[in-house]
């Protein structure tokens, strides 16, 4: 694979519910983490002493980060409501060449910050909140 540029990894919000995805206005740099909990099944009899786990059988987890600026009212306060309602809608994360990411997320945390002589910005965290799907590009 080719080197990528970081912009086209974007991160997309169902605003109604209804499968209308919009990017996440905004973001400046963005980071997908996949995560496999491991089971282990070591005994006694594992072959030589080591340590056997067991296949298929862990959790498993993915975590989105963003962070950015403010630009887009609609997708800043559907971020924020789904943060303080507790909603898990679903997002899409766009990995360039490799495919999209979709599925149910709960925005776990919303940082914002901001100097007197800079702009506002704003950190984003989301935890999957049920099965993914992934479709290749």
């Amino acid at each position: 694979m080719a080197a990528q540029s970081g912009k086209d990894l974007l991160i997309k919000l169902d605003l109604t519910g209804a499968g209308q995805f919009e990017t996440v206005a905004g973001l400046r740099a963005t980071r997908v983490s996949f995560n496999a909990q491991s089971v282990d099944v070591t005994s006694l009899e594992s072959q030589g002493g080591w340590r056997e786990l067991l296949g298929g059988a862990g959790v498993k987890s993915a975590a989105i980060a963003g962070s950015g600026v403010f630009k887009d009212q609609s997708t800043d306060e559907r971020a924020r409501q789904v943060f303080f309602d507790g909603e898990t809608p679903d997002f899409q994360v766009v990995i360039p060449d490799f495919g999209i990411i979709e599925g149910a997320f709960l925005v776990t945390s919303i940082e914002y910050a901001g100097t007197h002589d800079g702009e506002a910005t704003y950190e984003l965290a989301l935890a999957s909140a049920g099965a993914l799907t992934f479709t290749a590009l």
